[in-house]
């Protein structure tokens, strides 16, 4: 029962991670309201705003556990100043190198980078299944990519090849940092620090570090009720109940799994600029996002564990073995630490 109820919970923990991505990629769609808001101040008003408000919500949680969070402060100070970074490269990744490209380069290659981090510093091993994942997941967002680039080509040449290339390494800053926050929170989690006083901490902190930007950008957030609308939404929404989801995820999967679930992420945002802005995306653009499905089912389809023979036959299928982060290893007591979230 113990095994079955662990298997559960991460199934429950990949499915807080999907809901969050879904919530994320709302957000080019939201931002095509505010055009007049630059890249810098949607970014510092969706990761500051959100992180205080996180904070501010958790507050009582992470009261409670000053001293362990005192005693891992190097990982709060790191997950808290890539939560700062994060955005600011993320959305000006999208700006100067396009929609399409800055998505997949910060999104697309995050889950690398996030198994890199674990690979060096946990010395996580890697499962076939999850590189089956990734490489369906990587294959369906480049395709996103190259859908998306063909359709925005003009003839204009308003990217310069200079502006594409510090995209793109925008993009890489972003991926890093994404993961590297990602793993941050997930450590803490593992150390017997709810979800909630975790991310609070992570997130509030990166949010203060996020101040200064938003205060020296933020002007035209101010400039009608729609770009407040906007600015609100993206606090509110993808970033605040977005990532206590993610944070709930976390408490039950690897950074390396949350961060290849997120790839649903472009594939939601290419769906609504279809449905709400009124894009076209090619069959390439479909197909992409078929892969990237494939790539979530097979992260999240349990999978029959071969037993000896003699065993109870009610007992032959093994919950705790089918998804790859059941390989990984979660630490004892995730269960219990989610209920204090």
């Amino acid at each position: 029962m113990k095994r079955t109820g662990r298997g559960r919970s991460a199934g429950t923990g990949a499915l807080c991670v999907l809901a969050a991505s879904v919530l994320w990629g709302t957000t080019g769609t939201a931002a095509t309201f505010a055009p007049d808001v630059g890249p810098l101040a949607i970014g510092a008003v969706a990761m500051g705003l959100g992180g205080l408000l996180q904070a501010l919500i958790a507050a009582p949680q992470i009261r409670r556990h000053t001293s362990r969070l005192r005693d891992r402060r190097g990982t709060v100070l790191l997950g808290a100043v890539s939560v700062a970074v994060y955005p600011l490269a993320f959305y000006s990744s999208m700006h100067l190198a396009g929609v399409a490209v800055g998505t997949v380069v910060s999104i697309g290659t995050a889950p690398l980078a996030s198994t890199l981090i674990e690979r060096v510093v946990d010395g996580r091993r890697l499962t076939r299944r999850w590189m089956l994942a990734a490489a369906l997941g990587l294959l369906g967002t480049a395709l996103l990519c190259v859908a998306e680039a063909t359709q925005d080509t003009d003839g204009t040449g308003r990217t310069s090849m200079a502006g594409t290339l510090l995209g793109i390494g925008l993009g890489l800053i972003a991926a890093a940092t994404y993961a590297l926050y990602s793993w941050a929170a997930h450590r803490l989690i593992t150390r017997q620090i709810p979800s909630r006083a975790a991310m609070g901490a992570v997130f509030g902190l990166g949010g203060l570090l996020l101040v200064p930007v938003l205060l020296a950008t933020g002007a035209p957030l101010l400039a009608s009720w729609s770009n407040a609308s906007v600015g609100a939404y993206m606090a509110l929404v993808p970033m605040l109940a977005g990532y206590v989801l993610f944070g709930w995820g976390l408490a039950h999967v690897p950074a390396s799994t949350a961060t290849t679930l997120s790839l649903l992420e472009p594939a939601v945002a290419a769906v609504l600029a279809v449905l709400v802005v009124g894009e076209f995306l090619p069959t390439a653009g479909w197909m992409g996002i078929a892969l990237v499905i494939a790539c979530l089912a097979v992260l999240t389809t349990p999978t029959p564990t071969r037993h000896p023979r003699g065993q109870m036959r009610n007992n032959s299928v093994d919950h705790d073995s089918g998804p790859p982060w059941k390989a990984a290893g979660v630490a004892p007591g995730g269960e219990h630490r989610t209920r204090h979230t």
